[in-house]
């Protein structure tokens, strides 16, 4: 029987070490970030600290730096978008009531 585990490629493995150990992000960080767990990013730092995450080039660490910072800002959209839409409702809401007093 095979493990419900998610595998991870070899690149993003060493691209998530790279951003704890050379671009000097808490481990916490990254891992949220990334959306992994935290173990397991302690997990490939450890193997990494041991010589066994593969070296990658500075690109491909711009790009999971890249994908992390839109998947945070998507997040902020998303909550901004919803915030805007509520206070859409509330004045609607409001404008509506306003004009009920007015012709009385």
């Amino acid at each position: 029987m095979t493990s419900p585990r998610s595998k991870y490629s070899a690149e993003f493995k060493a691209e998530a070490v790279k951003l704890v150990l050379e671009q000097n992000q808490t481990q916490t960080e990254v891992s949220r970030n990334l959306k992994i767990s935290n173990q397991t990013l302690s997990n490939w730092i450890t193997r990494a600290r041991h010589g066994k995450v593969p070296s990658i080039s500075s690109h491909n660490l711009e790009t999971v730096t890249l994908e992390a910072e839109v998947k945070k800002l998507k997040k902020a959209l998303a909550v901004a978008e919803m915030e805007r839409d509520i206070l859409k409702k509330a004045t609607a809401f409001f404008a509506k009531d306003t004009m009920r007093g007015t012709h009385s």
